[in-house]
């Protein structure tokens, strides 16, 4: 998911769950240039980050509002679709995964990293890209507890997974950005989601995130400087991304499609 801009978002603070967890969200608080607050929160606010003695949530603030999200790298729905697939077979064919193969990927994209642990889980060295500083958090959370939660986790996520805050057409832009094979978009479905856990999601990160409405210059960024291809994820009715070229092919699960862009045209390793 992408945003248009780093800066603060109004309407949206952090809190501690408890008093001992004050510092810590003071601190979190001023790297993210939000304001702290207490139980009851202002009216004006729409959405808070809230540290809590589990981890750090997204709540939104409003009558009837859905429940928190938060990055489940190791729960039980993550756990199922590393052992018994779960769409990781799409996955790994979309991004051209293929014996030994295990090519370098830049997720511009990050959200909220699920296609990235996977990828990382097969072997990938994955550099994950969040230009929302708020959703850049909640990833970070997540990523120090699984890795607290397991050694072997911990060792995958040391050797393979890079989190980075920025925007990634800029960042990709940078000729000192280190080159992968594979960049990987996902950038926020538009229209309805039918999946009530989707859909809670998605409308919590737009508002703080916003919509991505810089999609198809990202993917002709990620044309340029992809080594192999660009894989791009899109709802499965969904047209293509408007973009400088069409896909090459498509990968069509259930609800969701990849469309992968051959940068080298003989690679049909997916």
């Amino acid at each position: 998911m992408i945003s248009q801009t780093t800066t603060a978002v109004p309407g949206l603070a952090v809190a501690a769950a408890t008093p001992e967890l004050a510092e810590p969200a003071r601190e979190l608080a001023s790297r993210l240039g939000l304001v702290l607050v207490e139980n009851p929160y202002p009216e004006q606010l729409s959405a808070l980050l809230l540290l809590t003695e589990q981890r750090l949530e997204l709540r939104q603030l409003a009558a009837g509002a859905p429940g928190p999200v938060y990055v489940e790298l190791i729960g039980e729905t993550m756990g199922y679709r590393l052992r018994h697939g779960g769409g990781k077979q799409a996955l790994a064919r979309a991004v051209g995964l293929k014996g030994q193969s295990r090519p370098t990927v830049i997720d511009a994209t990050a959200g909220l990293g699920r296609d990235a642990f996977i990828l990382a889980d097969l072997g990938c060295r994955v550099h994950m890209i969040e230009r929302s500083p708020a959703i850049h958090a909640l990833l970070a959370d997540g990523l120090k507890r699984a890795a607290a939660a397991d050694p072997a986790i911990a060792t995958m996520i040391n050797q393979r997974i890079r989190l980075l805050l920025g925007n990634a057409i800029d960042l990709l832009a940078q000729r000192s950005f280190p080159a992968a094979e594979v960049i990987y978009l996902d950038p926020m479905f538009p229209g309805r989601e039918k999946s009530a856990l989707v859909k809670k999601e998605m409308r919590l990160l737009r508002l703080v995130a916003g919509e991505d409405l810089d999609a198809e210059l990202l993917l002709a960024r990620a044309l340029t400087r992809a080594q192999s291809r660009v894989v791009v994820k899109r709802p499965r009715l969904a047209p293509p991304l408007s973009g400088p070229v069409p896909p090459n092919y498509s990968l069509a699960g259930k609800s969701s499609r990849f469309d992968i862009y051959l940068v080298r045209p003989a690679d049909h390793s997916g």
